[in-house]
């Protein structure tokens, strides 16, 4: 692979040695399977043969998987409420031994205009030691690691594919079981980045698809290539829609504006209430809004570079940026109806709409939330204008390790991924998404131990245009998962 002069990699501690290499076999693969998950426009609901093409070749790519137990017969492909396929696999553990549920998704964000590309979106393009591509990195590269990491394991332990057809009187023509009878699932869902919520549906009626001691979800990534990370903390989403009605009818400017309440001008009026105008800060009733991060702080620097914030323009000075991002709540407007520029006409306004979006701390309830910034909404109507609110879904926050508890699994985690890439320590950070998927999987399995990280890194663009990953977050990745597998017990 090329290399990258940004953010040095260090090699992986000598303790790993033998698995890296068995890792660094595994990469020409690993880059040829990346390149045919990107070739499909796997985007659920827009383009359901690429979707299908995506799921069969999921399950042919689990199906081939060269780990004892893990063959044709262990795929198992279910249909979920939203009408998106999920792709499971799974080799029971041994007598006394855990079992560990590997987590991706196969569905990806659309492409946007081709023409924001400089390379083809669903063509994998080496440029500058990166991988471009949609979904190269958000999350078809997340299931390249598992894939990976398994691959390595058999090769290290000199396992071979299932035999099919064999006698069962038969010396077991497989080899060594790489993973001393460690329980294997996985994963692979096929609507993540459009919401449905067929998944956590199907793990609400099916638990048993999903049973697993330890739950990593490898849909994360790092706060910089090379610096290994795990996501601990995930905030909640709460939106709702606001519209407002103050005429029958538009009326015109000159000669009623001044004194008909104009439904925009409402509009602006409350969503300005929601932010502080000198730091910044959310300002909705009730809300509390003093939570602090304890983990690794987030650098302003980092942050304005991170979110390409313009020379000149502030960011939010109400705390620091940790807490702002992934301990407290905040407020976005995502959209407004009202007239566009071109072609706006001189009329008042009758109605104005809003979507606004709230995102909530692990901690804080997001229905009680909701309910704060609908009523802080009604109370900060000027001119008495006709103000309703239209709850949308809520999404709950969620922490991966227990409030004043340690995890072992983090710690096992923590410790492979420090090792793979030749770190001291492993940051850990908080995400402003939600992943909804993890409050189901902890309602089904409250005894589970549930670890975030992945592949991505800012440089990424996930969502965006040219979306890429550094290979050497899939080799690092790979390495780390390889090793927790190993000594997971």
């Amino acid at each position: 692979m090329a290399d990258t002069a940004a953010s040095p990699f260090p090699a992986p501690h000598p303790d790993l040695a033998d698995l890296a290499e068995a890792v660094a076999g595994q990469l020409g693969r690993a880059r040829a399977d990346l390149a045919d998950l990107v070739a499909l426009p796997s985007v659920h609901g827009a383009h359901p043969e690429a979707c299908a093409q995506a799921r069969d070749l999921v399950r042919t790519l689990l199906a081939g998987l060269p780990v004892p137990g893990l063959g044709p017969d262990s795929v198992e492909v279910v249909e979920t409420s939203d009408g998106s396929h999920a792709v499971f696999a799974h080799r029971p553990a041994a007598p006394g031994r855990p079992t560990v549920l590997l987590y991706s998704h196969y569905d990806v964000q659309p492409s946007g205009d081709p023409a924001e590309w400089t390379t083809p979106p669903w063509e994998l393009t080496e440029r500058d030691g990166r991988w471009y591509g949609r979904g190269a990195a958000d999350c078809k590269g997340n299931l390249v690691v598992h894939l990976t990491a398994l691959r390595a394991l058999a090769a290290l332990g000199g396992s071979a594919p299932d035999t099919p057809g064999g006698d069962d009187d038969e010396a077991d023509p497989r080899g060594a079981d790489p993973l001393d009878g460690l329980g294997i699932r996985l994963v692979v869902e096929g609507s993540e980045e459009t919401g449905g919520g067929g998944l956590d549906d199907l793990v609400a009626s099916r638990p048993d698809l999903v049973a697993a001691d330890a739950i990593l979800i490898v849909d994360s990534g790092n706060v910089s290539a090379g610096v290994p990370t795990l996501t601990t903390s995930l905030r909640g989403i709460a939106n709702l829609v606001v519209v407002v009605d103050t005429l029958s009818a538009g009326v015109h400017s000159g000669q009623f504006g001044g004194a008909a309440p104009d439904a925009l001008a409402a509009l602006i009026s409350i969503l300005a209430s929601l932010r502080d105008p000198d730091t910044g800060a959310t300002t909705v009733d009730g809300l509390d809004f003093g939570g602090e991060w304890t983990g690794r702080p987030y650098a302003e620097e980092a942050f304005r570079a991170d979110a390409g914030i313009l020379d000149g323009v502030e960011p939010s000075s109400a705390a620091p940026v940790a807490d702002l991002v992934w301990a407290r709540p905040a407020v976005t407007v995502l959209g407004i109806d009202c007239p566009p520029v071109e072609g706006a006409i001189a009329a008042v306004q009758p109605r104005a709409r809003a979507l606004v979006n709230l995102r909530v701390p692990p901690g804080m309830d997001p229905l009680e939330a909701q309910d704060l910034l609908a009523a802080h909404v009604q109370r900060r109507r000027p001119w008495n204008a006709r103000v309703s609110v239209e709850k949308e879904t809520v999404g709950h926050p969620f922490s991966s390790v227990p409030a004043g508890g340690s995890d072992p699994v983090h710690g096992l985690l923590s410790e492979c991924l420090a090792k793979a890439y030749g770190a001291r320590e492993v940051a850990e950070v908080g995400s402003g998404g939600s992943i909804p998927l993890c409050t189901a999987l902890r309602e089904a399995h409250p005894g589970a131990s549930i670890a975030l990280f992945g592949v991505e890194d800012p440089a990424a663009a996930i969502h965006s245009p040219d979306e890429s990953v550094d290979p050497r977050e899939i080799e690092r990745i790979a390495l780390a998962e390889a090793a927790f597998l190993q000594r997971y017990r």
